[in-house]
């Protein structure tokens, strides 16, 4: 008897932590966006008249923006791919 070819089903077990991840992933890039509003803050001063003086060097904060938009894209990237296999995933299930 020959062995029938199965794609195995898509659990809910599977779609629940795609979706649990990719909320993860969502609220990660929620922080990293508050964080670079700091920054943004920090640099682009919204009063004239601020007594506090920023020490930093143009080359730190070029070093501190490079860091944060490479976290950003990583975290992108991971939320991305999170969903999109939660698409792949579905699709299959929907096809049984």
């Amino acid at each position: 008897m020959a062995a029938s070819a199965r794609v195995p089903s898509f659990s809910e077990t599977s779609a629940e932590s795609l979706t649990l991840q990719a909320c993860d992933e969502v609220d990660a890039l929620h922080e990293l966006q508050s964080a670079y509003t700091g920054l943004e803050k920090l640099i682009a001063s919204q009063h004239l008249n601020d007594t506090e003086e920023i020490c930093a060097t143009r080359t730190e904060l070029s070093a501190l923006v490079r860091v944060v938009n490479e976290e950003l894209r990583r975290r992108i990237g991971a939320a991305d791919f999170t969903l999109q296999s939660l698409r792949v995933a579905l699709i299959a299930s929907s096809g049984q």
